[in-house]
């Protein structure tokens, strides 16, 4: 049996990585209201799909290990850390990154709280503070109870404690904490 012919190892790998083939899997999501197809490895994490195969940079990767929070996006309104999700097993989701909630002439309210309070230094953290923080005060009116709740039958509130808990998933390394709490209490309406 002779080798293969360098026209048949180059179609090969074509045919390797073209849509469909062996390992990847056709995907379809909504992404900052924008319907997207995309045909993955199935070994891709949602962040990965993110900032590699749609140019949507602004969830960033930290520690690739779901620690330090700056990749947390929203999923059907629900604060993720893409990096440990799969994008196959988002499917048909609607997923809204720091991008989908405003724009430059339109801040949305964190957005906008955060610039406000100086809500950041370096920034790299940012994108996944403020999605963090949109999802947490979503959680609040919903009535979600975190590790800090004392009392689950009270109406839920959004004190100092309950806010810290919150957001404990997302780092700031170079330790903007209390301007971050400010600018979430801001917008919770809350002193």
């Amino acid at each position: 049996m002779s080798p293969p012919s360098p026209h048949e190892v180059r179609q090969r790998a074509v045919d390797e990585h073209a849509p469909g083939a062996s390992g990847s899997l056709p995907l379809s999501l909504t992404v900052n209201g924008e319907h997207r197809r995309l045909d993955l490895d199935s070994r891709v994490t949602l962040l990965d799909a993110l900032r590699e195969h749609l140019h949507l940079t602004g969830t960033k990767k930290g520690c690739d290990h779901g620690h330090c929070g700056a990749c947390t996006v929203l999923v059907n309104g629900i604060r993720i850390n893409a990096c440990l999700s799969l994008a196959a097993m988002h499917d048909g989701d609607a997923v809204t990154t720091i991008e989908g909630l405003g724009r430059p002439d339109q801040l949305h309210p964190m957005q906008a709280a955060f610039i406000a309070h100086d809500a950041f230094q370096c920034g790299y953290c940012t994108p996944g503070q403020i999605c963090s923080a949109v999802a947490v005060l979503a959680e609040i009116r919903a009535g979600v109870p975190s590790h800090a709740t004392g009392d689950l039958m009270a109406p839920m509130t959004l004190d100092n404690g309950e806010l810290r808990e919150r957001m404990s998933g997302n780092i700031c390394r170079c330790g903007a904490y209390s301007n971050i709490a400010d600018a979430v209490a801001d917008v919770a309406g809350r002193p």
